[in-house]
């Protein structure tokens, strides 16, 4: 990964990257330390991230599994709410982490999310037989509407489940697997991408470093 010059933060300035078993943890912090960020907190205590700066969720599995560890942890999702909802802390989901802020997941039945922004993950369905699932690789990025934050570009995909938002405002940017699929959700200070930066390389790490910088 490129390294970047240091950033300007303030020196209270707390990045939370939530530790709930269920995340590539160490390639998001990496690729966070090499877009600028300082102050990378790799936690699982509530209290840090009531009082973190910017909350990072990450997450790889199956929805079911990565919201029942998320749960697990004593007061983490009211600790979450309270910042991002209560706080307005920019807060970023990566892949499942994003996922989770549906209202359900539908994956070996139906398991609740966070619900911050209304709407399921469903399963991609093959409607070509060319077309393969897991969807997997590098794939455009289509901003959906204006957001800070998202520019067209390419991005590494890995997941076989996909975010179907009920409002289409919600919609952040769009990439093209056999049919559209939702690649970045957005609501207030809260933004949700289906690929994964930290194997984004320039794009992602570009990404990331708009995200530290963020003041919605």
């Amino acid at each position: 990964m490129p390294c970047r010059p240091p950033r300007a933060f303030s020196v209270a300035e707390v990045i939370a990257l939530i530790d709930y078993g269920a995340g590539n943890l160490h390639s998001v912090h990496n690729a966070l330390k090499a877009a600028g960020g300082e102050g990378i907190r790799i936690t699982a205590d509530p209290d840090v991230v009531r009082a973190a700066d910017r909350i990072v969720l990450p997450g790889v599995g199956a929805f079911g599994a990565c919201a029942g560890a998320l749960r697990a942890i004593p007061g983490m999702v009211e600790a979450m709410a309270e910042r991002v909802h209560v706080g307005a802390a920019p807060f970023l989901g990566i892949c499942v982490g994003m996922q989770l802020l549906a209202t359900r997941g539908i994956e070996f039945g139906s398991t609740d999310g966070l619900d911050w922004i209304p709407g399921e993950v469903r399963q991609i369905e093959r409607t070509d037989p060319a077309i393969k699932v897991p969807h997997m690789g590098w794939n455009d990025v289509e901003p959906g509407h204006h957001h800070s934050l998202i520019e067209p570009g390419e991005a590494y995909f890995l997941h076989s489940f996909h975010f179907a938002p009920y409002d289409g405002h919600h919609v952040a940017a769009m990439t093209d697997h056999g049919g559209g699929l939702v690649a970045a959700v957005a609501r207030d200070t809260i933004l949700g991408v289906q690929f994964h930066p930290e194997k984004s390389q320039d794009y992602g790490l570009a990404l990331l470093a708009r995200f530290l910088d963020w003041k919605p």
